[in-house]
């Protein structure tokens, strides 16, 4: 059995340069489980799937984890997407990764990915899959070729049948090997990752093979061949119970603590009790119940001393607001998205805690409706919390930072105090209804004053405070120098 760190320091040892190549299969490696089933469950939720076609995927299924060819069930698939058009199709991939797909990644093989991308290897995402299912985890992973099974197009729409040879088994060695040739590569100084049996030509075509979540025939090749075998843990499916009474509790937590902080708030017409009392003492209490432990590893001074201000954090996962409640304590309010008033729990209070909800698809809304946390900040006295990125990365890497946060203490004449937090998304993945035990690490970055910004550098000024975040995440206090982070 191998661990992430002795695979690192495997990739650490291997030369500089895209002369070196690192090869991933997608379903059950790079993400748990099959990406086909985001896609096929989208279709059961349209009802556009019969008895019959049930029955037969099943059936499909089945082979194919006896280790039957990949293609009658691929051509049963394609075969229901004939008529549908290349941006169509294109569309619903990017929105089922963003919404489901994402979720499934595995942070371990992602720690490898970013370990070759520092090292300059070539990254190559390969699958039997079509590019709509594995193209939009390519693009996040920033991997420079996608190897998959061509889809027919004519016209710009789909025919519904494979445009070449399904890239499984033998194919898709052979396509490893064109590959490293036509970058003229030595194989042996390649690395390639697999879960399946099917993938052992693929494997045997480099030098540095490894095996992640293998399957039990790969198991015992893996074993024979003394191949690395690098366990993930889980993503999707259900929950263990333990995770799930402690997030039970969690929740039970802060809804006690919200009905105390409502009772007082309400006694004294104070609505900041309310948010004082729920965001301290019920995150306190809910992330303990969960197992979740919060260490401030730099600048906790700095969640005091330059308020009011505007906080940002980086967000990652559902429970980014909850770990942000322990830390401030009370004397903030937040922006929050639209949709955010509609989360059980987190909506009541946001709405109680007068939080403004943004319409992102409308500036001019957006713009009314940050003006009365302007003047919280400004008039009141008041700090406010944003996420910069907008809305929760689809991998570990920070996402793009947007303006509005900026723009408010600009306005409101107030610092900007970076929240860098690590590790929510391991404790709460995108797409999970539970949260695991486990240890968030925040580091609190110096005040940014923003009274003498300007309107014309804003854009540079913003890339700063993100490059910040960038140099924090990568050369984390405490932290393992050969081990990667987000960036």
């Amino acid at each position: 059995m191998a661990t992430v760190p002795e695979l690192l320091q495997r990739v650490a040892n291997a030369p500089d340069g895209s002369s070196v190549a690192a090869f991933f299969d997608y379903d059950g490696t790079v993400i748990d489980h099959f990406s086909a089933g985001a896609f096929y469950q989208h279709r059961i939720r349209h009802g556009e799937i019969g008895p019959l076609e049930f029955a037969r995927t099943i059936l499909a299924l089945a082979r194919r984890g006896g280790g039957e060819r990949f293609d009658d069930f691929l051509d049963m698939t394609l075969g229901r997407w004939r008529g549908k058009t290349e941006a169509e199709m294109a569309e619903l991939g990017e929105k089922l990764f963003k919404d489901e797909i994402s979720g499934r990644l595995h942070w371990e093989v992602w720690e490898l990915v970013e370990a070759h991308r520092a090292k300059g290897h070539r990254i190559a995402i390969t699958s039997p899959a079509s590019g709509f299912q594995v193209a939009p985890m390519a693009r996040a992973l920033c991997a420079d070729d996608v190897l998959c099974t061509p889809v027919e197009v004519v016209d710009g729409v789909l025919t519904g049948r494979m445009g070449g040879p399904a890239l499984g088994g033998d194919a898709k060695a052979d396509a490893v090997k064109s590959l490293m040739a036509a970058h003229q590569m030595d194989p042996e100084q390649c690395f390639a990752y697999a879960s399946a049996a099917e993938d052992i030509p693929f494997l045997e075509s480099v030098g540095k093979p490894a095996c992640v979540n293998p399957d039990a025939r790969l198991g015992r090749a893996a074993r024979q061949r003394d191949w690395p075998v690098l366990r993930c843990a889980p993503r999707g499916g259900l929950p263990s119970v333990g995770d799930a009474v402690r997030t039970a509790g969690c929740y039970g937590s802060l809804a006690g603590a919200f009905a105390v902080g409502l009772g007082v708030g309400l006694l004294n017409r104070s609505r900041s009790t309310l948010v004082d009392i729920t965001g301290g003492v019920g995150s306190d209490i809910g992330l303990a119940v969960a197992g979740v432990e919060v260490q401030v590893v730099r600048g906790a001074e700095h969640l005091w001393s330059a308020r009011p201000c505007v906080f940002i954090f980086n967000h990652q996962s559902k429970l980014d607001p909850l770990v942000v409640m322990k830390l401030l304590r009370g004397g903030y309010t937040g922006v929050a998205k639209k949709e955010a008033a509609n989360v059980p729990g987190f909506g009541q209070f946001f709405r109680l805690a007068g939080v403004a909800f943004v319409d992102r698809g409308n500036t001019k809304q957006a713009r009314e409706a940050l003006e009365p946390a302007v003047r919280k900040v400004r008039d009141d006295g008041l700090s406010l919390v944003i996420a910069p990125e907008g809305t929760r990365s689809a991998t570990p890497r920070l996402g793009r930072f947007k303006k509005g946060a900026f723009h408010i203490a600009m306005q409101a004449g107030v610092s900007v105090v970076p929240i860098v937090m690590r590790n929510v998304g391991e404790v709460m993945w995108r797409g999970s209804q539970t949260i695991r035990p486990g240890t968030v690490e925040v580091a609190i970055l110096d005040p940014v004053d923003t009274t003498e910004w300007t309107v014309e550098d804003l854009a540079d000024r913003v890339a700063e405070v993100r490059a910040s975040y960038i140099e924090i995440l990568a050369d984390w206090p405490g932290a393992d120098p050969q081990k990667p982070r987000s960036s």
